[in-house]
């Protein structure tokens, strides 16, 4: 079960982090702003942690005779997921202090604006300017981080390890 987690999450891990460093570029030339970069970001997280669906079924077909149990799959998904998320965040961390130093001011400036134009009242932006403050922090910053990416794996998981317990749910051809 550890080696099927380990590769399947460095390589989940591998293509956020790709993803990400690949994305990162196209904010500076415009082709992504604060809206739409949000969409991509979420289509590549579902992409990456689709490999669970792929690493509880090949767990189940090969290392487990072609049975796993829900528990089973929830353990090699939620595993897989924290791998993923701290690679993510790690990686996000790298674009925000090597990459992109100015990016955390441009997206707060930018959810400020878009939150004053939406009526937002003075204690909602204070709690925005707030938030901001506390995103400074290099420990709050990677917890948030790990809290955008890791609920997408939760859903993943669940889905994948209910599907993939029936043995008759794309049994092994082999």
């Amino acid at each position: 079960m550890k080696k099927t987690i380990l590769v399947f999450g460095l390589i989940s891990g591998a293509i956020t982090s790709a993803l990400m460093l690949l994305t990162m570029p196209l904010y500076s030339s415009g082709t992504l702003n604060m809206d739409n970069g949000v969409w991509v970001g979420f289509t590549g997280m579902v992409i990456a942690l689709s490999l669970i669906f792929f690493a509880i079924k090949s767990y189940r077909d090969h290392r487990s005779r072609g049975v796993i149990t829900f528990w089973q799959g929830l353990q090699i998904g939620l595993a897989i997921s924290l791998i993923s998320a701290i690679m993510y965040a790690f990686t996000w961390e790298i674009c925000l202090t090597q990459l992109a130093p100015d990016f955390n001011q441009k997206m707060m400036a930018h959810y400020f604006e878009k939150k004053k134009a939406a009526g937002a009242s003075e204690s909602e932006l204070q709690e925005l300017t707030k938030m901001a403050e506390d995103y400074k922090n290099p420990t709050y910053r990677f917890m948030v981080s790990m809290s955008e990416i890791f609920p997408v794996g939760i859903v993943v998981t669940l889905i994948s390890a209910a599907l993939l317990r029936k043995k008759e749910f794309l049994p092994d051809q082999a």
